[in-house]
């Protein structure tokens, strides 16, 4: 009976069952434990598990020829079979000696007493194993053996290139390969979803032959042939619905087109009290043509710890606010909005915009009062912008939430709690993502959720490896800035593994300190809840009030406090009031003291590139230069570790930083990609296949161009979904 994809594992697992004469292992069986310890629960799932490695078992040798100590595969006929008990109790030794004319060789089985029953005198068996001597007689250790029933075509652990699969507990990767062996016996010709047309340009095997090739190659040329294949599959169909969902966006939603020109970006502009940087007009330039046309913008801005995105992002808010409608400004974490906040605000203040609290204090309907001061008459402001987080409660919070559903708060600055229920927006058409990579999918698109189509600005200072913002980003107008701002000087990175090294750290600080200046010491997570890392930062504070820095005025910071202390103390710290800020990493991102100059690291060696970088940026920003000083607590012994730590001494840059990160951890580990829901690649590697990214993607955009809604190409539309399934709603009705 033929087999189906979509057919459950059971199907060819029964057959396999019921070849094994009645023999079972103690647990469930093997389709049970498949679904539970590697999600493969049908015929599909089981084909695209693919081998991790290949043992060459295709060449045959001569038992008269062996070597002790080689690898080999052997054919021969059974002469005889010994069974009798151990000296150890309980346990059984089966010997089945085979020979092939030059020689003669034993089979060990051990606790198998099963064995002597299903091999007889003169089977015909293939074995392969680790040659060694036992006694007057070579013998197979590590063996793989199986019956010759009917020829060659039976032979599937050897006599071939024999592939490796991954396995679980309860399956081994012998069942596997069997599974699969079986599995492809009875399946008809698998269909191939990509045209034709694009396999021929690109010289690609056809789907079927490649599944077949890439479990049992023939050769070397084939499996390679197999895996090239299968990696363009993966990569094609993940840039296909990067393209599907990029052209439907832009071709069914209808946004609002802004004017670019107009009284809040000129005041903005000349007020600054600095020049932007080219990088910076570039930026505002493009992300003004995009908010001008009439379809929703979606754009990725990429720029580097201190470029300047700020001012980009409320370039962009004021483009929205004078043409008549509100924007808002999301940021992961209280003390990032408050940041942002703070430095908008800076900036808004001499164009005469003011806080929606303020205002609100004022007449019904923010008409112009005498001030109480001097009689005169106050103007009514340019625009009001308020601040929503957690921290922001009680009447303060229910004033704020009505002002934003009357639209009369122009800008919002917030955290997640802009995406609750209880925010309304009166006319939203600008919605600004900030470090987006640490918000969830389902988070993004209710923001974008709080007007009809808003655009979209996602902004982050994690630099994006080429190959993620082409495939995990690839839906997004990417924008960078790749400038500093005058006078930021690079920081200098060292690296501190010895407690002389240590001691030459505490002593920079104390300079830095007597010089008026500032340092944060930043304490590494070491579980997952982060309690340990609070305990660490607790602890790390009483040691150097204690015992480094007692003459010092030392400050902790970490996550688990409440918003308003969090705020006191970084208001403490900005104002001069202490030296030394001990903290987890919730000064990441967004912090900006730009009189600290020194920042230590413990356990450095646990963070990741990217965030080793962001922590490195927050010191340095002012006239003095910075030092980062990196306490490796392996010592040195992680060679990958070692790896991160040497390349942030090599380099500021961090767009080189995100390319190393990736190749060091693998996309996996970066920017919750494995947690998006996009499609996962078993085989494509977004480190090593970097052309083959760009082939797939140029074919698809290609396509979609053609066939936008894949009406012409029903069968790959039918993967898409598939392969989508996660993220249908980020395909279809994002």
């Amino acid at each position: 009976m033929a087999l189906r994809l979509e057919d459950p594992v059971v199907e060819i697992d029964r057959r396999i069952a019921s070849r094994r004469m009645g023999v079972r292992k103690k647990g469930p069986p093997a389709h049970e434990a498949l679904a539970e310890g590697l999600g493969i629960r049908t015929v599909r799932d089981l084909l695209h598990h693919y081998p991790r490695r290949y043992i060459d078992r295709s060449t045959v040798q001569r038992i008269g020829e062996l070597r002790i100590g080689q690898t080999a595969t052997v054919i021969g006929r059974v002469r005889k079979i010994d069974a009798r008990p151990t000296r150890r109790r309980g346990l059984s030794m089966v010997t089945v000696e085979i020979g092939d004319g030059t020689g003669y060789l034993d089979l060990i089985f051990f606790n198998q007493p099963w064995v002597a029953q299903v091999y007889r005198p003169g089977y015909e068996v293939a074995a392969w194993g680790l040659v060694g001597r036992r006694g007057r007689h070579l013998q197979l250790s590590n063996q793989e053996v199986e019956l010759l029933r009917g020829g060659d075509a039976d032979l599937v652990h050897t006599g071939r290139i024999t592939p490796i699969h991954r396995a679980t507990e309860g399956v081994s990767t012998r069942t596997i390969r069997e599974l699969v062996h079986r599995a492809l016996a009875r399946l008809p010709r698998i269909p191939d979803p990509i045209p034709p047309e694009i396999r021929r340009a690109e010289g690609l095997l056809d789907l079927d032959a490649a599944l077949r090739a890439i479990h049992f190659p023939s050769s070397e040329k084939e499996r390679a042939a197999a895996e090239r294949r299968l990696k363009f599959d993966e990569l094609f169909v993940l840039e296909l619905g990067v393209a599907f969902r990029k052209h439907r966006v832009e071709a069914e939603q209808v946004g609002v087109a802004h004017e670019p020109a107009g009284p809040l970006v000129e005041r903005l502009h000349a007020s600054l009290p600095f020049e932007p940087t080219g990088a910076q007009r570039r930026a505002m330039a493009a992300i003004d043509d995009a908010m001008a046309r009439p379809r929703p913008m979606n754009v990725l801005l990429q720029g580097d710890v201190g470029s300047g995105k700020t001012l980009v992002a409320l370039h962009a808010a004021l483009v929205a606010i004078q043409s008549g409608h509100q924007a808002a400004i999301m940021a992961p974490t209280e003390v990032l909005a408050a940041q942002h906040h703070r430095s908008m605000a800076a900036l808004l203040g001499p164009i005469g915009a003011a806080p929606y609290l303020e205002v609100a204090d004022r007449a019904p309907g923010g008409a112009p009062q005498p001030s109480l001061f001097d009689g005169s008459v106050r103007e009514a402001p340019s625009l009001t912008y308020a601040l929503l987080t957690a921290a922001v409660t009680g009447k303060d919070r229910e004033r704020i939430l009505d002002g934003i559903a009357r639209g009369e708060v122009d800008l919002v600055v917030g955290t997640h709690a802009l995406v609750q229920e209880g925010v309304r927006f009166a006319d939203l058409s600008l919605a600004v993502i900030d470090e987006q990579h640490r918000f969830g999918v389902h988070q993004r698109m209710a923001l974008k959720g709080k007007g009809a189509s808003p655009d979209v600005l996602i902004m982050t200072a994690t630099p994006i490896p080429r190959t993620l913002a082409l495939t995990y980003y690839g839906d997004l107008d990417v924008v960078v800035l790749d400038e500093m701002p005058p006078g930021r000087r690079p920081v200098r990175t060292l690296i501190a593994r010895t407690e002389r090294e240590r001691e030459e750290a505490y002593e920079l600080v104390r300079r830095e300190v007597g010089a008026g200046r500032q340092a944060f010491v930043v304490c590494a997570a070491i579980d997952e809840a982060n309690k340990s890392e609070v305990r660490a930062a607790e602890a790390e504070a009483r040691r150097l009030a204690e015992e480094v820095f007692p003459d010092l005025r030392l400050a902790l910071l970490h996550g688990r406090m409440r918003p308003a202390e969090k705020e006191r103390v970084m208001e403490g710290f900005r104002a001069g009031r202490y030296d030394v800020l001990i903290s987890t990493t919730v000064v990441e991102v967004g912090v900006d003291v730009p009189n600290a100059t020194v920042m230590l690291i413990e356990n450095a060696e646990r963070f990741g590139l990217a965030q080793l970088h962001q922590l490195r940026g927050r010191i340095g920003r002012g006239e003095h230069p910075g030092t980062c000083v990196l306490f490796d607590g392996s010592g040195g012994r992680s060679e990958e570790a070692a790896a991160r730590l040497e390349a942030m001494v090599r380099t500021t840059d961090g767009f080189e930083l995100a390319d190393e990160d990736l190749r060091l951890r693998g996309e996996g580990t970066l920017f919750d990609v494995r947690q998006s829901g996009m499609p996962d690649l078993k085989l494509a590697s977004l480190v090593e296949d970097l052309e083959l990214v760009k082939r797939a993607r140029a074919r698809a955009f290609e396509l979609i161009r053609e066939d936008p809604t894949l009406e012409r190409h029903p069968t790959l539309l039918d993967e898409l979904r598939r392969r989508f399934e996660r993220s249908i709603d980020w395909l279809f009705h994002a």
